[in-house]
């Protein structure tokens, strides 16, 4: 037997040293080394090899001489689903899931699992017991005969019925319940963690089989474990969303096989997660009267146009120093926008408590919406509401100028099906699109006072 070695690994980056330190030299953070012991004895030396049978032999290859084949996709049902992927699922692509405990992840991956008819599908869990999983798929009421359980943590068990089984889709729910023989030390830590990533990423790419790891999350939003996790995978992608509203977002973060500014929407019901086809039209509130400090903003979120809300508050304030808060739009913004209302309009909100409020849920970091906060913080400042027909996309500069934004036809042509009949734009957009074309009256202007001077 060789000698069991030790070593010391940073728990915010996974950095290596082979003694204790007290600060990290790759993060900067301090007391995060924790010692993992690694098995270097006779196992590893075996070099495992549970899911395959052929032995793959590597050579150096001249890149003219590899075929390039246009990449086939596994389409799922879910039209939101297959957008954010990049449009469908890669054959032998890691996908990394994660998201807050109780915001569905697993309820969503056991529905898309029953969903696929026509493949295989092994659903691993290492937290939940068969009868758990099992009153879950009853609730979803849907159906497969083609979809396998597995209730194991041992990395070891999971590929030696992978081979039985040869799945088509493997689903592993969580990463960090798992535990491979290679190494000894606790489920969850920074090196079982790796080391069961790096297994099931060598199977993905040597079997072409497309896995995805449901991961946690640390207490400040970011996925547990190291960083490398994330360098390993194809793809991540962050379910989102309050516990407090029925509506969910499943975003990308990272994918090689596509856009990284994707976004799907979901609504979690009694019956599992339901596609939001229209999320422009739950996003605007529907009211009776007509309130000051609410406008309507166009905005993008990858390459689809929503249309949200924007809520202002603006009030005299009681103590010494003004309040400013916000919710779903970026603070430092927001005193950005009210020190140019200040010095370009002379609007006096140094006096006053200034609450931001995007309506729904949803975190906007669109430059666009500017113009529309803007609009609805002059609304609730004067107290006179906006028309209702009426919304925004402009992003504004630091002298007071609406400067242009990206994809503006989009933006204009959403704002026409949702039914609105004017959409105030940037003068500097006018070249972009032709105004002709849309039945929504476009009306540009170049500057905050002129927008004041229109509505107020």
């Amino acid at each position: 037997m060789s000698k069991v070695k030790t070593a010391f690994f940073c728990s915010n980056c996974g950095h290596e040293s082979a003694k204790w330190l007290g600060k990290c030299p790759s993060c900067q953070e301090w007391n995060t080394f924790v010692e993992e012991v690694l098995d270097k004895g006779s196992n590893k030396e075996q070099n495992w090899n549970g899911y395959t049978d052929e032995k793959k032999i590597q050579k150096t290859i001249a890149l003219s001489e590899v075929t390039s084949t246009e990449e086939k996709r596994i389409i799922t049902k879910d039209a939101e689903f297959n957008r954010v992927l990049g449009g469908g699922i890669v054959p032998g692509s890691i996908v990394l899931v994660a998201g807050e405990p109780g915001i569905g992840k697993s309820t969503l991956f056991l529905q898309h699992g029953l969903m696929m008819n026509e493949l295989s599908v092994l659903y691993i869990s290492g937290e939940e017991s068969e009868q758990q999983i099992k009153m879950r798929a009853d609730r979803l009421h849907y159906k497969n005969d083609n979809f396998y359980l597995l209730t194991e943590t041992s990395t070891q068990t999971i590929f030696q019925e992978i081979k039985k089984l040869k799945p088509q889709l493997v689903i592993v729910d969580s990463i960090q319940t798992l535990q491979s023989g290679l190494i000894d030390s606790s489920a969850g830590s920074v090196s079982q963690i790796r080391e069961c990533a790096a297994e099931f990423q060598r199977f993905a790419k040597d079997t072409g089989t497309p896995v995805f790891l449901i991961g946690h999350i640390t207490k400040d939003g970011s996925i547990a474990g190291p960083k490398i996790l994330e360098h390993m995978v194809d793809t991540v992608l962050q379910f989102e969303g309050d516990q407090h509203y029925a509506y969910r977002i499943l975003r990308t973060l990272k994918n090689r096989f596509g856009s990284t500014s994707e976004l799907g929407i979901y609504e979690m019901t009694g019956e599992g997660m339901k596609v939001v086809s229209n999320p422009s039209e739950i996003l605007i509130a529907q009211r009776d009267e007509q309130l000051s400090g609410s406008a309507i903003a166009a905005t993008l979120e990858g390459l689809r146009p929503l249309l949200i809300e924007v809520q202002a508050l603006v009030t005299q304030s009681v103590y010494g120093t003004p309040q400013r808060t916000v919710s779903g739009f970026d603070l430092r913004r927001l005193q950005l926008l009210l020190a140019v209302l200040e010095k370009r309009g002379g609007f006096h909100f140094g006096v006053k408590d200034v609450f931001v409020n995007i309506a729904g849920g949803l975190k906007v970091e669109d430059p666009s919406i500017d113009l529309a906060v803007i609009c609805a913080l002059l609304s609730s400042y004067e107290d006179k509401p906006l028309p209702s027909q009426v919304c925004f996309a402009g992003e504004v500069g630091l002298n007071g100028e609406i400067r242009a934004v990206n994809r503006i036809e989009q933006r204009i042509a959403e704002a026409e099906k949702l039914g609105f009949e004017k959409i105030i734009v940037s003068r500097f957009n006018k070249k972009s699109f032709n105004a002709k074309a849309f039945k929504i009256q476009v009306i540009a202007l170049g500057q905050v006072q002129e927008v004041y001077q229109h509505f107020f």
